[in-house]
């Protein structure tokens, strides 16, 4: 500890540097903002159309990955398996992948020609690319590993002798898992739901790669950011807004278990 109690100059400096270097962007975009007609920009269709198509696939996207993820948080935290390092690993892939790899990767599975992608189109008549439900396959492969991990972790750190005391008084696996183990996990399963929605929403790389960019059918609000700044910038700052409006939302709320889970 330093004795004065104050921090060494050599580290306030970088400090201070690394604050202005992530601060100075936000503080630019809130002072370039519209403000005198932002309410009107946010009613115009193509924003609303966006922020609709975005709420919308970002909600289901949520829905796929609990579905999906918090089964794989458990096997991944409870059933102790060889090679379960490498499939953690994994799942963990799309955290550092590029989206637009992701999107790649999408395609050569889905896609009409893909792997799986190619039989559904024959046998039933189903294409994946540049659709609705593309926009939310492509969101739920980027934002899924944010639920697992959470859910993994509270999985963890979740005491197993609330599940031991329910299954000698005869309760079956079904009921443990949903009358205490959900209920154990239910802060880190929230938690992950709302990182998991907040990453679909933001999601632009694998979305406009293998869903595309088409006004109310693809285009969620980061395409339509990209699209607008050559032809509207005003729009793009707009809409840049409601998004970091959201984000700032986001980390409020999850902001208490943060300091919790730190203590």
């Amino acid at each position: 500890m330093n004795p004065s109690g104050r921090p060494p100059w050599f580290l306030v400096l970088p400090a201070l540097a690394g604050l202005a270097f992530l601060v100075l962007p936000l503080a630019g975009l809130l002072v370039r903002a519209p403000w005198s007609t932002l309410g009107t920009r946010l009613g115009e269709p193509e924003v609303l159309e966006a922020l609709r198509l975005s709420l919308i696939t970002a909600t289901v996207s949520t829905g796929v990955c609990l579905l999906l993820g918090v089964p794989l948080a458990w096997l991944l935290a409870r059933a102790p398996f060889p090679g379960v390092r490498l499939l953690r690993a994994l799942v963990t892939v799309p955290l550092v992948l590029p989206p637009v790899v992701g999107g790649v990767a999408l395609l050569l599975v889905l896609g009409r020609r893909g792997l799986v992608g190619g039989w559904l189109d024959s046998a039933f008549g189903i294409t994946l690319p540049f659709t609705t439900a593309g926009v939310v396959l492509a969101e739920t492969f980027v934002a899924m590993p944010f639920l697992v991990i959470s859910v993994e972790g509270a999985l963890r750190a979740a005491d197993l002798r609330y599940e031991e005391a329910a299954a000698t008084l005869g309760a079956g696996r079904w009921t443990i898992f949903r009358r205490v183990t959900l209920p154990l996990v239910a802060p880190g399963v929230a938690a992950g739901a709302i990182l998991c929605w907040a990453r679909a929403l933001g999601e632009f790389g694998a979305t406009i790669t293998f869903a595309g960019n088409f006004p109310g059918r693809t285009q969620t609000m980061p395409l339509a950011v990209y699209l607008a700044l050559e032809s509207d910038p005003q729009a793009a700052i707009v809409l840049s807004l409601v998004l970091l409006a959201v984000s700032v939302v986001v980390l409020a709320a999850l902001r208490d278990r943060w300091v919790e889970s730190s203590r």
